[in-house]
Formats: structure tokens, sequence, C-alpha cells
């Protein structure tokens, strides 16, 4: 199984049509890598279906970078009794 991170980068890539490899923590979804409005709220979407969990929407848009959202997501599935690959 793929860890976190490199789900979290294939999802973002997927969504924003980039090359995974390319995506960093440090970048901002938004200034880094591009994201509009409506790619964010696809990318809490597409998250949500990736890991099998329910985020809060306006806490998840409020995530600004990869890093951080690796971070927010570990935190749901652990709380949702999801296992995930740290």
């Amino acid at each position: 199984m793929a860890t976190v991170e490199e789900r979290v980068k294939a999802v973002t890539a997927r969504v924003l049509k980039l090359d995974p490899d390319e995506i960093k923590p440090e970048h901002s979804f938004t200034v880094d890598l591009g994201a509009e409005s409506v790619q964010s709220v696809e990318l809490v979407a597409m998250f949500e279906e990736e890991f099998g969990i329910e985020m809060d929407e306006d806490a998840a848009l409020s995530v600004e970078t990869v890093g951080k959202a690796v971070e927010f997501i570990a935190d749901v599935c652990k709380q949702q009794g999801v296992e995930v690959e740290q």
C-alpha cells in the first residue's frame, strides 16, 4: 500500500494534471500548484474518495500545503478508524 503522502500526491497530480514527482510537501496548492477554488473543492472530494473518509470541508479547504494535507488526512483517518500507511 502506498503511503498517505504518495496517495495525496497521486490524487493532486490527477486533479491538477501535474507530474506527481514534481509535487513537494512544501508546495502550496494554490500558489505553487495553481489550484483554483473549484479544483480545491474537487481535491477534497477526491481525497475523501481515495481514503474512504469524511472531512469537514471548511477545515480541509483551509489546509494550504501538500505536507499539511498529508498530516490532516492522516489525522482524519486515525479519528475515523481507517488504517493508512504513514
